[in-house]
């Protein structure tokens, strides 16, 4: 319907990953170029986490998509709430390998897939792409790396990218995956869009259909779209997708803070959608130890926050160099 009132190409807000729609803002820029140098390494895994609807599907959507042809042979696994067995035969069956028969025969038929296109030059590389990872076991995951060691003639045959919630962290942290943890060539972890992104990201969309600055928008309602979704792309996705419904529905050429909210509202009563409350909860006096508690996280939070600053400015430091080198070049 909104397609027809605004005179769109298509809807802007559709919840399916589309790699044409990838808005590369500062966090999906700098996890983009994680994925790319993870890559050029030719071995080990890469991970990217983040929120649910944080965007970790449409990057990779877009990294497949900009994958030279021929150049790789790719393997997606998306149902990850399995054990290890039943995961290396799902490897089997997305690399084209037979997947019946004892583990040690599916292991030999992942290797033998591994290695039919040989060292010719030109020959494609075998990449593989496990999502939801955060889902899988340890054992699960150990798996993996030992599909890690196949190797011919001192080249790694397998590299793997791992995608999954923030929980996927923590359990690549945990003591038994020592081995795994050290094979991580590259890791980012995408948060949400900051307020002007969010603004950019929603414009960015609505230009790609067709937009021509009807509807427009009423000052502070993008802001409040930000506030009300913490800059997650898929919450926006939704959010903005209800409004612009609502406003085809009621003729609006100006959609407005109080359309913002009230459909959050609805959508928060219908389906639980996730956005942030409309009003802060009211609150007394913390107790003095949860005060100190909350003091210790806060400035846990600043520690990381100014380590984070310090990559930030080496990793700029690295940037210029690897400029001058090949200006000199």
């Amino acid at each position: 319907m909104l397609v027809e009132h605004y005179g769109f190409r298509e809807p802007p807000f559709l919840m399916t990953p589309d790699a044409r729609l990838f808005y590369a803002s500062h966090g999906h820029a700098r996890a983009y170029a994680h994925l790319v140098y993870g890559i050029a390494q030719r071995e080990g895994f890469i991970v990217v986490t983040g929120e649910v609807g944080a965007g970790k599907t449409t990057l990779i959507e877009r990294l497949c998509s900009e994958l030279a042809p021929g150049a790789f042979v790719v393997a997606r696994v998306e149902t990850t709430q399995v054990a290890g067995d039943d995961l290396l035969r799902l490897v089997a069956r997305g690399f084209g390998a037979p997947s019946d028969g004892t583990k040690a025969d599916v292991l030999a038929a992942i290797a033998a897939a591994l290695r039919e296109a040989g060292n010719e030059p030109g020959a494609p590389r075998h990449l593989l792409i496990v999502d939801e990872a955060q889902a899988l076991a340890p054992a699960a995951l150990e798996e993996l790396r030992m599909l890690s060691n196949f190797t011919d003639n001192g080249r790694a045959l397998l590299q793997t990218l791992l995608i999954g919630q923030p929980q996927l962290r923590r359990l690549i942290a945990s003591p038994d995956l020592d081995q795994l943890r050290q094979r991580v060539l590259a890791s980012y972890h995408l948060s949400g869009l900051t307020q002007e992104e969010t603004r950019a990201y929603i414009e960015f969309r609505l230009r790609a259909v067709g937009w021509e600055g009807i509807p427009a928008w009423e000052e502070g309602a993008l802001d409040r779209v930000h506030q009300l979704t913490g800059g997650i792309p898929r919450r926006i996705n939704r959010l903005c997708s209800r409004v612009l419904l609502t406003g085809a529905i009621e003729n609006a050429e100006v959609l407005s803070v109080a359309l913002v909210e009230s459909t959050a509202a609805e959508l928060e009563e219908d389906l639980g959608a996730g956005l942030q409350p409309l009003e802060e909860p009211a609150s007394g006096p913390a107790p003095a130890g949860l005060r100190a508690e909350l003091d210790d996280l806060i400035e846990r939070v600043a520690s990381l926050e100014r380590a984070n600053r310090q990559r930030e400015r080496v990793f700029g430091v690295l940037n210029e160099m690897i400029a001058v080198v090949g200006r000199h070049r």
